[in-house]
């Protein structure tokens, strides 16, 4: 298999902003020691930034490689590209609107792709789940797996699931969040998980749950997208704070 070419340097404000992205995720209970976050490269949509295959609390921009829609690195220098690559490169495939993909392991959603509970909206900040979470169960298309999406057949078949929503619950596994920006798909990836956990407290009160029916869902969420840079502006800080060197 030939190396693609790199499209071009990418501004280290943005390599910045993604590799704090890594931490950001972590420190909110998103990613443990296992996650990934990507963009799209923002001068070649046929390219995508993630880090080497590592613990995302230690990604540094230096450690952030250029991969191709085939999930082929370009100059990876030696570095492991993640083996769940085929998640990010398939969606961006299928989605000419998405510009990040957030992947995690997040265990207060994982009740919600085994049992067939919906996951809902719960509150404003999670808006975005009242649209629709599916669950990819990787056995209708695969059968009996290591449930690892590590092939383009398996990240197609995820992304179909997804179709046009902002976030997919993957069987046994965790979700996937994506975003018109990366920081609108870090903010979805924090609030699914905290709504997730705010769920399963009002499922244990026994009652009706009030949760955001799909038009309070899209209004709201046009909100959130206009002003989640309040939330990123500190979350940056933060990760800025505990490493100035990312």
């Amino acid at each position: 298999m030939s190396v693609p070419i790199s499209a071009g340097p990418v501004p280290p404000d943005l390599l910045v902003d993604l590799a704090a992205a890594n931490r950001i995720l972590v420190a909110q209970g998103v990613f443990d020691a296992a996650g990934h976050v990507s963009m799209r490269h923002p001068s070649a949509r046929e390219r995508f930034i993630m880090s080497r295959a590592m613990a995302p609390a230690l990604v540094r921009s230096t450690d952030l490689i250029e991969l191709d829609l085939d999930g082929v690195a370009c100059a990876a220098d030696g570095r492991q590209a993640f083996i769940e690559r085929f998640i990010h490169a398939e969606i961006y495939k299928a989605r000419p609107d998405v510009m990040a993909v957030a992947h995690s392991h997040s265990a207060s959603v994982i009740p919600f792709g085994l049992t067939g509970v919906p996951l809902r909206a719960m509150y404003h900040n999670a808006a975005f789940l009242a649209a629709g979470v599916p669950v990819f169960d990787i056995r209708e298309k695969f059968g009996t797996t290591s449930i690892v999406i590590d092939s383009p057949q398996k990240g197609a078949a995820l992304a179909a699931t997804l179709a046009d929503k902002a976030a997919a619950l993957l069987r046994a596994h965790g979700m996937v969040t994506v975003g018109p920006s990366l920081q609108a798909a870090v903010f979805r990836a924090v609030f699914t998980e905290s709504s997730a956990r705010i769920q399963q407290q009002a499922m244990a009160h026994g009652a009706a749950i009030a949760a955001l029916e799909p038009e309070e869902g899209r209004l709201a969420d046009a909100v959130n997208l206009a002003t989640h840079g309040r939330a990123w502006d500190l979350w940056k800080q933060q990760a800025m704070a505990a490493d100035s060197n990312i």
